[in-house]
């Protein structure tokens, strides 16, 4: 069964690896997901490798651009998952970054490896940052 909710025609997954050493990758995935979902096109971004740092619930609002020359993390994530973007975290990557599904913003889903595959089989389009 798979994790798409829909039939629709396109699908992106887009696949997050950089945490939190690495902020400048940190709101592109969101930004583009947040503009495939508003072409209604179906949407996720999966979580791996130190990219579940980014979902901790103390970090999205401190992580930005420098100064006030922008929004925080929390403002891309709020504009992807208002517009339907799904957010699916690697267990096996939340162990590696000692955190637990509850250390996570709402809304997170926790699928393994066998989930994510499926995903990839049945997109359009696979993105990774």
């Amino acid at each position: 069964m798979s994790l798409w909710t829909s039939d629709a025609d396109e699908r992106v997954l887009y696949v997050q690896t950089h945490g939190v050493s690495d902020p400048g990758r940190s709101a592109t995935p969101f930004f583009l997901a947040a503009s495939a979902a508003a072409m209604e096109v179906e949407v996720g971004i999966y979580f791996t490798m130190y990219g579940p740092q980014l979902l901790r619930r103390d970090v999205v609002d401190k992580i930005g651009p420098k100064g006030d020359r922008g929004q925080p993390l929390s403002y891309f994530i709020r504009q992807a998952t208002d517009l339907g973007v799904r957010l699916w975290v690697c267990q096996p990557s939340l162990d590696l970054n000692d955190l637990a599904i509850e250390d996570l913003i709402d809304g997170v889903e926790m699928i393994g490896g066998a989930s994510f595959n499926d995903l990839a089989i049945n997109a359009s389009a696979v993105v990774s940052f």
